[in-house]
């Protein structure tokens, strides 16, 4: 879906999730963080204080976090995802779990959040961005597309584009753990949004481009429900744009995104 701004593509994600809501009150949302969801948040925020949703019986899973940040670090992403949007929701802290960056297992660490995935009953719809590379998640270019939730050694690009959160590249930390390609494919729907023209030549390949594991985001074709919200500047490099205006205009109204 093709919008103007990055105001609408929040507002188009949160329909979304309003809607997931509506029809399950005890639906389990992915949360990712980053520029591209924030519309999104800042709109559920919105509707939330005006009394037209509650997440008090939601449960919410993070996409990633950082290995080694202490618990409460401002950059950990559990204290990002509570600044951005469940620190202003009625849903419980106990009901946001994330990966645990500090455990002294890593590897069971891991094992342990898809099975926490799977015991809430998988994923109903997970909001994912997009890197400028592909990546989503932190599944860089080449992961594996049937990847599961790991450890992951970030590239020297991602902790330069993340330097400035952390005051400089040299406090980046170097690994993460990330739910796999493989592990977000089973949500039952995938919401992919992004916006701004440095996110159009990850949009044209994810989206027109062959299914490779060297564009993570390509995985999205293989999905049975998967919605990409994009604003112009992002589509600018989408070949049939014409085409995508016309099927989301006339999509029927009880069809959702």
């Amino acid at each position: 879906m093709i919008v103007a701004d990055p105001a609408a593509t929040g507002r188009v994600v949160a329909d979304a999730v309003c809607r997931l809501l509506a029809e399950r009150p005890d639906g389990v949302l992915g949360l990712a963080t980053g520029s591209s969801p924030l519309p999104a948040y800042r709109e559920l925020v919105r509707r939330h204080r005006a009394g037209e949703v509650s997440f008090r019986q939601a449960r919410a899973f993070l996409l990633d976090e950082y290995v080694g940040l202490p618990p409460g670090h401002p950059q950990a992403y559990r204290s990002v995802i509570e600044r951005e949007l469940t620190g202003a929701l009625d849903i419980p802290a106990a009901a946001v779990r994330g990966p645990d960056g500090t455990a002294h297992d890593l590897g069971a660490e891991c094992a342990a959040y898809e099975a926490a995935i799977a015991a809430a009953g998988g994923i109903d719809l997970q909001v994912l961005g997009v890197g400028a590379d592909g990546h989503i998640g932190f599944n860089e270019p080449s992961s594996s597309l049937g990847s599961r939730t790991r450890l992951k050694t970030l590239t020297a690009r991602t902790r330069r584009d993340n330097a400035r959160f952390f005051g400089g590249v040299d406090q980046v930390p170097r690994h993460v753990l990330t739910q796999g390609v493989g592990t977000i494919l089973e949500a039952r729907h995938l919401v992919l949004v992004a916006a701004g023209e440095a996110k159009a030549e990850a949009i044209a390949r994810a989206v027109e481009g062959p299914v490779t594991a060297m564009t993570p985001a390509s995985s999205l074709q293989l999905h049975p429900h998967a919605s990409v919200v994009v604003d112009e500047a992002a589509a600018a490099g989408l070949r049939l744009t014409d085409y995508y205006r016309e099927a989301y205009a006339g999509k029927p109204s009880w069809q959702g995104l």
